[in-house]
């Protein structure tokens, strides 16, 4: 806990800082609006038996009523609502009810916290945040500083600026971290986390190339990459790289572009380690098929417009017998279509298309390095990607999106 400061309203008062274990108490709330829409999910986490007293509530708040988390009376605060109750959050706009919530819990030894008051109260409410199991509460007086220590603690738990994340609480074991479509800031928050732990680091080309930056001079890097018709370091060797180090008691990251599992060999990288014994944990990312063409202007839904999105490897061609793709569905479908890896196939792809039906002037855009400072688009339509796409000397990794989506958000991404 962060020591308090004085604060105008608070002056001469120092909280003594305590975690109230609520599960199975009755803890009531007074207000369903804005204060109570964001105090709530973190009593509903303690397990507590909770009240909740409005006339109305927020719509989210009437979301976790309707879903059982806690129990709504629609009706005004009366006396005697806070028998047998543990702990009370006032959180109306009315003075004169908090006041009279505040005498009831007075009499009846109650902890009130009040969201209009902090004076007025025998509670307060600290600026709190979560990691790795742990929650970090910042009590000043002023919301605004408490929210802001907040802030920077949890960030630097979470980044691993803080000399506490050499303490980590797992052991030796692989996780298998999907690094987001190529903006280091798009890793997801657990991702980041369990990078700061890592001992080794074996990654590939399209992962986030400026967070290897942000590593500890101890963790050893492998690169993994696999470059089209290039160098590449074969499947199985990642899986014996992977098994061999956590046998040898470290904690390995598998740092992959987008998604472990789109397309990226995640699920066998799982099973090779599953079948050597290793615990494994596997942190989802953001794929490049939706975060690549949104960052571009491209939604790969739009209402009124499409139903549906598919994504399909290009990686082999429509001719090739080792496609899996059903190309002739995939044409006739109306709705949008999202290829991964298909620059240089996407003539052939393009020519199956209309030949199945899809119209020669359906729009699509190519997005190369999508997310990053060399982003760029390309705009073309079925019948003249293939010579567009040379013409322009586009390489991968590149997303390609085909549909009338692609020019949906023209108006407000000028290109």
């Amino acid at each position: 806990m962060t020591a308090p400061t004085p604060h105008p309203s608070t002056e001469g008062r120092t909280p003594y800082p305590v975690g109230l274990l609520l599960a199975g108490r009755r803890v009531v709330v007074v207000g369903g609006g804005q204060v109570a829409q964001r105090r709530l999910p973190a009593l509903i986490a303690t397990g507590a038996e909770l009240h909740l007293i409005s006339p109305a509530t927020t719509p989210a708040v009437q979301a976790m009523a309707d879903a059982g988390e806690l129990t709504w009376h629609a009706r005004p605060y009366r006396d005697g609502d806070l028998a047998d109750a543990w702990y009370v959050l006032v959180a109306t706009d009315d003075p004169a009810v908090n006041a009279a919530v505040s005498a009831e819990a007075e009499r009846g030894r109650v902890f009130c916290s009040r969201s209009d008051d902090a004076s007025a109260a025998t509670a307060w409410t600290p600026a709190s945040g979560r990691d790795a199991g742990a929650t970090v509460a910042v009590l000043t007086g002023d919301p605004r500083h408490s929210a802001a220590l907040r802030d920077a603690i949890v960030d630097g738990l979470r980044d691993g600026s803080l000399a506490a994340r050499q303490y980590r609480s797992h052991g030796a074991g692989v996780a298998l971290v999907g690094g987001g479509p190529g903006d280091p800031d798009l890793i997801t928050v657990r991702g980041r986390r369990l990078l700061a732990d890592a001992d080794v680091v074996v990654t590939d080309r399209l992962a986030p190339r400026e967070l290897l930056a942000e590593l500890p001079e101890h963790v050893e890097v492998i690169d993994a990459s696999k470059i089209p018709y290039g160098r590449f370091m074969a499947q199985e060797a990642i899986n014996r790289t992977l098994i061999e180090h956590a046998k040898a008691g470290k904690f390995v990251v598998r740092l992959k572009g987008g998604d472990p599992y789109v397309f990226g060999r995640g699920g066998e990288e799982l099973l090779a380690c599953a079948e050597a014994g290793l615990p494994v944990t596997v942190v989802p990312g953001i794929s490049s098929s939706i975060s690549v063409p949104a960052a571009a202007g491209v939604p790969v839904t739009h209402r009124g417009m499409t139903h549906e999105f598919t994504v399909i490897s290009g990686h082999v061609g429509p001719d090739d017998e080792r496609s899996l793709t059903n190309w002739e569905a995939a044409a006739k479908m109306s709705g949008t279509l999202v290829l991964l890896m298909a620059v240089d196939k996407i003539g052939a792809i393009a020519a199956r298309l209309v030949e199945y039906g899809r119209p020669a002037d359906t729009p699509v855009a190519i997005v190369q390095e999508g997310t990053t400072a060399a982003q760029r688009r390309v705009d073309a339509t079925l019948g003249t990607v293939a010579a567009v796409v040379e013409a322009e000397g586009v390489k991968p990794p590149a997303v390609i999106v085909v549909g009338d989506v692609v020019n949906v958000l023209a108006a407000a991404f000028p290109r």
